[in-house]
């Protein structure tokens, strides 16, 4: 190399060197530059105190939220809270808690400073400032939602003596729960009188529940880890997907925002002389600074068999169950937080008759145990301004079922079933300040859900290999202002037993009037995939013989269209707050899904083909009522009148029972009441009661000698209860507590007997008059 060339390279090298030491110097200004800018803004400080406007006390353990951050914290025993580290700027404070009215006020913070704030609430026990995120996948109060959401909340559940969700979902407008069998007590939810296929479970929003868990899942699920329960009536495909036609359930679990914890126990005597055991532990840990929890709970049940008529067979079967899992979060910044949750339910039940013998020594047996693992995870992202929504979650749930449906002591009757569900999508939201005419929230997300089951039972030559994969993608647009709410969503699903995708709409206008009265206007469209479904699984006893459930080889998708209106209205008269909500609802039903009995096969089994009928309307009005005095006195009751018919007689017996233009097991009244009294200090009173109109019900040959449809006689169920709190320093409650249920004992008095009886023909109120007594030990 000659001594130019050299010099030459010597100069790049330094030319290329010297870029990067330049590059270097100017990162090195902008950084300083950036912290010396960061540290002219000092971190500020917002504390306070929050405090019962009514009673004029502080409020322990309330959440208190940085709209624009996400930041939460939670008043101490005493009421007070504290922000730290907060970055000067502009910020909304909000308070949305159960039973006060919403709080929320705009502050400013300047550089280094810190200031206190009072935060005064307004009791409020109508429940219309409840948060929701059902109606459209994003938390909004359910006095301001377009959609008519209902809410049961876990103090309903503990006032009603509710230890399962099957319990205290007929203390929602609309719902009705009912008993389909006498060996298994197989459950279902109707909702405005659609059975309970037509109705999509979730669990934090999740359809984790699968067709095999939902046969049994609403008896499964504790009460002490419920939050709340939301219901939407009417279509929810638009948002849901399949099986949302009637409605959507959404169970909202326990998040621990206190270290507390609780001990209870309680004994039921089913008709003075069968004992039901309940005992729940509930733990919440929450670390100092509120980013992160976890709650746990943990529920046990065992229930003896209930023999009403004295013929050594059940109409409530022997129950163990037990229920054990958590939700725990963490907040890994201000703007983001991850949340855990896992639960898990092991259960068996048995019915029919000679319960101590093994099931294929028993006339009649039906036996069923379940090992359930289910859970997910959810990701939360919040922008700096508020105005950027991020939503990744999975979840799944696994369903390990051994089963025994038999009569005449077949030994074949074992079974084996398995269910995988798995969930997994993402959503998101942008907020306008203006989008054409008003404000405006858009909302999109892509959803991937399985559901594979495997189900065999060699005595019914039945083997089910069901693997059904759908894909969907939603959107949601929703123009928002002080006097009006319209809201325009859609969603296209990719269904695998469907050829073609998919198309749901739903239109949602809610106008207010005035400031105490609301109108609102819903359209929606949904569908039901030809696929088995939970109650397709569940083999009924009758005749002596097996019924088997088998789909039709040319079955279609079923489709619905859903159209709903409604007024509600709110008032305040001193200490008195009032709300009253009217509404009515029309769907239709195309290529309905109906049962029709197709005689025997080779083995003798009797068979049900679910087939394709005409087509059914339903149709009729809610009414919601709930008045309260402050926290002394509250009062709520729902009446649905409703119609629930085909649009032509449709054929089930093949024995001579007419055809029925009326669908079954649909009272054209029912409705509830629940009422809550403080009597004295520590000592307070509730009731409540259902309403269940007469009703036609398939009655099947074998006890009696041929098929026959039923008119049931109509029944009155209510309970009372009472409880005392006994404080043990400060820290430390005992509640007493005792009560009838089902006082009159409106109970079904025309069973079957013996092993020729239908299980299947079964009415009315759960369980018969019942008498309980509890304690309760809290933190």
């Amino acid at each position: 190399m000659n001594s130019c060339g050299a010099v030459g390279s010597v100069c790049g090298y330094i030319n290329f060197k010297m870029k990067y030491i330049v590059y270097l110097f100017l990162m090195l200004a902008l950084a300083f530059a950036k912290l010396e800018a960061q540290e002219s803004k000092l971190p500020s400080e917002l504390s306070g105190h929050v405090i019962d406007k009514a009673e004029a006390e502080h409020l322990p353990y309330i959440p208190v939220f940085i709209k624009e951050t996400g930041a939460s914290a939670t008043s101490d025993a005493s009421g007070h809270f504290r922000f730290v580290g907060i970055r000067p700027g502009k910020y909304t404070i909000v308070v949305a808690t159960g039973g006060y009215e919403p709080f929320e006020r705009e502050i400013e913070l300047e550089n280094g400073a810190k200031l206190d704030l009072s935060i005064e609430l307004k009791p409020e026990v109508t429940e219309l400032n409840t948060l929701i995120v059902s109606a459209d996948r994003n938390e909004s109060l359910r006095k301001e939602s377009p959609t008519v959401v209902n809410v049961l909340t876990s103090a309903i559940l503990e006032s009603t003596n509710s230890h399962v969700l099957s319990e205290g979902l007929s203390f929602v407008p609309g719902l009705r729960v009912e008993n389909n069998c006498q060996n298994c007590g197989y459950q279902q939810v109707r909702i405005n009188g659609l059975e309970g296929r037509y109705s999509q479970l979730l669990i934090d929003g999740r359809p984790i529940v699968s067709a095999l868990a939902g046969v049994y899942g609403i008896e499964q699920i504790p009460a002490g880890m419920i939050e709340r329960v939301e219901v939407i009536r009417g279509g929810g495909s638009a948002l849901y997907g399949s099986s949302a036609v009637g409605g959507v359930v959404n169970i909202i679990t326990k998040e621990a925002i206190k270290n507390a914890g609780s001990l209870s126990y309680s004994l039921s005597m089913l008709g003075g002389k069968t004992a039901d055991n309940n005992m729940a532990v509930n733990v919440a840990l929450t670390s100092s600074s509120g980013d992160a929890g976890a709650y746990v709970f943990a529920n046990v049940k065992n229930r003896n068999p209930y023999d009403f008529d004295g013929d050594e067979y059940t109409e409530l079967p022997q129950l163990r169950g037990s229920t054990v899992g958590f939700r725990a979060f963490g907040r890994p910044n201000q703007r983001s937080k991850i949340t855990f949750e896992y639960h898990n339910i092991a259960e068996k039940r048995r019915g029919g008759n000679n319960l101590k013998l093994p099931p294929h020594e028993a006339d009649i047996a039906e036996q069923l145990e379940h090992n359930i693992n289910g859970g997910g995870i959810k990701y939360d992202i919040l922008s700096g301004n508020g105005k950027h929504k991020t939503k990744l979650y999975t979840s799944a749930q696994h369903t390990d079922r051994q089963s025994y449906y038999g009569t005449g002591k077949n030994p074949k009757a074992y079974g084996s079933t398995s269910g995988l569900t798995f969930d997994l999508g993402g959503m998101y939201s942008y907020s306008f300040d203006r989008m054409f005419f008003m404000p405006a929230t858009i909302s999109g997300g892509v959803e991937y859900n399985s559901d594979d089951l495997n189900d065999k039972t060699e005595a019914y030559r039945r083997a089910i290999k069901q693997k059904v994969n759908t894909v969907g993608l939603f959107l949601l647009n929703e123009w928002k202002n002080e006097r009006i709410d319209l809201a325009l969503s859609a969603r296209l699903d990719k269904h695998s037993m469907i050829d073609q995708p998919v198309f749901c709409p739903r239109l949602n206008v809610k106008y207010n009037v005035g400031a105490n009265l609301s109108f609102r206007a819903n359209y929606s469209e949904g569908f039901s995939a030809p696929q088995a479904f939970s109650e397709d699984l569940h083999i009924l006893a009758a005749g002596g013989s097996a019924v088997l459930i088998q789909l039709a080889p040319d079955l279609k998708p079923e489709h619905s269209r859903s159209l709903g209106l409604s007024l509600d209205m709110y008032r305040s008269f001193g200490a008195f707050q009032a709300n009253l909500m009217v509404e009515g609802f029309y769907t239709s039903l195309r290529d309905v899904f109906v049962l029709e009995k197709k005689g025997a096969d080779s083995d003798g089994n009797l068979i049900q083909e679910k087939r394709n009928g005409s087509g059914a309307a339903v149709q009729g009005i809610n009414i919601e009522a709930k008045a309260a005095k402050g926290q002394d006195y509250t009062l709520q009751f729902g009446l649905t009148v409703q119609r629930s018919e085909y649009e032509r007689p449709e054929e089930w017996s093949e024995t001579g029972a007419p055809a029925s233009k009326k669908m079954f097991r649909t009272p054209d009244f029912y409705g509830y009441f629940t009422g809550t009294a403080r009597l004295a200090k520590g000592f307070s009173a509730s009731a409540s009661g259902t309403y269940t109109g007469s009703m036609y019900v398939q009655h099947l040959a074998g006890y009696i000698a041929a098929d026959r449809l039923e008119h049931t006689r109509c029944f009155f169920n209510l309970g009372i209860k009472f409880s005392y709190d006994l404080k043990f320093g400060r820290h430390v409650v005992a509640q007493l507590n005792a009560g009838i249920s089902n006082v009159f004992d409106a109970y079904q008095s025309d069973f079957d007997r013996g092993s020729k009886r239908d299980s299947g023909y079964i009415y009315g109120p759960v369980a018969p008059r019942s008498y309980f007594a509890g304690i309760k030990f809290s933190l």
